[in-house]
C-alpha cells in the first residue's frame, strides 16, 4: 500500500522519495493542491506557514497525519480535524536555537555590540567586560531545546538549572518559579506557546528576577508580556535578548526598536545553514514510521 504525502518543496520530495511505500507529491503553498491531493493521507505544511489550517484540511478528505517542519505547533493545536494526528519536528531546531542563545549571552556579557558601535564610530573603547563564566542560568523549558542549551552552556563553566511543566528528577516545576527567579543571572525561556504559557513572563515574573539579570526569549513572542518587559528595560533594571516578539514582525515604530539593554533578532534562531536537512531528517523518520503502521514519536497530545 502506498502512502501519499503532500510536500511543500523539492528538497522534501527528494528525501521522502527514499522512504519505502511513500509517494511524495509537490504542492505550492498558497495555491490549490494538485489533483493527487484527493489521495493524500499526510500533509507537510510549509515551515512557519501562516496559512489557515481549516481551509486547507477541508480539501483533503483522506488526511490522517499533519507532519510539521517546526517544533512549535501552536498554529495547529485545536485546529486539526477529529481523527487526524499532529506530529512536530522536535529535535530538528533545538541545537540551532540553543546556539543562538549562547551567542546572545556572549554578546551581552562581553559587550560585543558596544565594541562594534565603537568600531563604527572609530573609537578605541578599551574596557573590562563581564563574562559568561560562573553564571547561574535558569532554563524555563526542559525539553529538547532546553537540554540542547544546557549541553552547550556547561562547557563555558556556567551552570544551568532546569524548569519543566512538572517537577521530576533534576528538573524543577514551574510552580517553583517565584522562589527560583531571584537567584539567577539569566533566565532563558524555551517553552511552547500554549494557553498555559501565554504571558507567562509577566510583570510579576520579571519583578522576581534579580537586578541586572538577562531575560532571553527563544520561544514565541506572546510568552512574554511586551509592555512589562519594556518597563523593566527602560528602567535599566533588566536586560534582554529576544529572537521573537509580540507583535511579530515588529512594527517600525514599536518602542522595542529603541529599548535600552536589548539584543533583538528577527526570529532567526533556527534559520541557519542545514535547517532544511535537519528538519527533513525528522520528517522522513516520522513519515516512515507512519507508513509502517507505527505511531510517530513526536505526536502532540493535548497542548503539545
Amino acid at each position: 500500500m502506498t502512502l501519499t504525502v503532500l510536500v511543500p518543496d523539492e528538497f522534501g520530495v527528494e528525501k521522502l522519495s527514499e522512504v519505502d511505500g511513500v509517494r511524495p507529491i509537490l504542492y505550492t503553498p498558497g495555491q490549490p493542491f494538485p489533483p493527487e491531493a484527493q489521495d493524500a493521507e499526510v500533509l507537510v505544511p510549509k515551515f512557519l506557514s501562516g496559512t489557515d489550517p481549516a481551509a486547507v484540511f477541508a480539501t483533503l478528505p483522506k488526511l490522517r497525519l499533519v507532519q510539521l517542519l517546526s517544533a512549535g505547533a501552536e498554529n495547529f493545536v485545536g485546529r486539526i480535524p477529529d481523527g487526524v494526528l499532529l506530529s512536530t519536528c522536535r529535535g530538528a531546531h533545538g541545537g540551532s536555537t540553543a546556539e543562538w542563545a549562547i551567542g546572545a549571552l556572549l554578546a551581552i556579557y562581553r559587550d560585543l555590540l558596544v565594541f562594534e558601535q565603537a568600531r563604527i564610530e572609530g573609537r578605541w573603547d578599551y574596557h573590562f567586560t563581564d563574562t559568561l563564566q560562573g553564571k547561574q542560568v535558569l532554563v524555563v523549558g526542559a525539553g529538547d531545546l532546553g537540554e540542547q542549551f544546557r549541553r552547550r552552556l556547561e562547557p563555558f563553566d556556567a551552570t544551568a538549572t532546569m524548569v519543566g511543566r512538572e517537577a521530576r528528577d533534576g528538573v524543577h516545576g514551574v510552580d517553583e518559579l517565584p522562589d527560583l527567579l531571584g537567584s539567577f543571572d539569566a533566565v532563558v525561556v524555551f517553552v511552547p506557546l500554549t494557553a498555559e504559557t501565554e504571558r507567562m513572563v509577566d510583570a510579576k515574573f520579571l519583578s522576581c528576577m534579580k537586578d541586572g539579570a538577562i531575560l532571553l526569549n527563544g520561544a514565541r513572542g506572546p510568552v512574554v508580556d511586551t509592555d512589562a518587559l519594556l518597563a523593566e528595560l527602560v528602567s535599566g533594571r533588566l536586560r534582554a535578548a529576544l529572537d521573537v516578539t509580540d507583535p511579530e514582525p515588529l512594527p517600525e515604530d514599536h518602542p522595542l526598536w529603541t529599548a535600552p539593554g536589548l539584543l533583538l533578532t528577527p526570529h532567526v534562531a533556527g534559520s541557519c545553514a542545514g535547517n532544511k536537512e535537519r528538519a527533513y531528517s525528522i520528517v522522513t523518520a516520522e513519515v516512515a514510521r507512519f507508513a509502517a503502521g507505527e505511531s510517530p514519536r513526536n505526536l502532540v497530545n493535548g497542548l503539545y
